[in-house]
């Protein structure tokens, strides 16, 4: 089964953050559209993706769009990773034994990432590292936001236009 296509209603669902709270996708919904990024520690392109990611956060947090992380990994690993990579987006921690929400979008690979808008449709669904869809995840938040999209490669910075999960 692939991931989410785009048009497709998301799954709702609920998971703890890292630091224990409740989220729901529902409720944020109700706030704004959601960018959920699934990854997992030892994935090579989740290390190299989840850096840019966190500089959209930095950019855009108080802009009307939330953005997370939804490891597969537990909360000791999944800690270790945001540190050592510079994560500071909220993580959510998908059950280790059946991954519930992971398999709920059709995970097969990580990095998966969906822009959702707040009517629960999936707008973009993209699978491992493609750069033009986060680009376009770059454009729709300064869209949200109504700025100018952020500059989030820095000069001379190695970006590839692809990467597999």
């Amino acid at each position: 089964m692939a991931a989410l296509a785009t048009g497709t209603k998301a799954p709702d669902f609920e998971l703890k953050t890292l630091d224990g709270k409740p989220f729901s996708l529902q409720a944020e919904l109700a706030r704004g559209p959601v960018v959920l990024v699934f990854f997992k520690v030892s994935c090579p392109t989740c290390q190299y993706a989840l850096p840019f990611f966190e500089r959209l956060h930095k950019a855009y947090r108080p802009k009307g769009v939330t953005l997370v992380g939804v490891s597969q990994n537990d909360a000791k690993d999944t800690a270790a990773f945001n540190k050592e990579f510079g994560v500071t987006f909220p993580a959510l921690l998908d059950d280790t034994r059946s991954y519930p929400v992971s398999n709920a979008y059709g995970l097969t690979n990580v990095p998966t990432i969906f822009w959702i808008e707040q009517d629960g449709k999936v707008e973009v669904s993209s699978v491992g590292w493609v750069k033009a869809d986060f680009e376009e995840i770059n454009r729709r938040m300064a869209e949200l936001g109504r700025i100018a999209p952020a500059a989030v490669f820095k000069p001379g910075e190695d970006v590839r236009d692809f990467r597999a999960g």
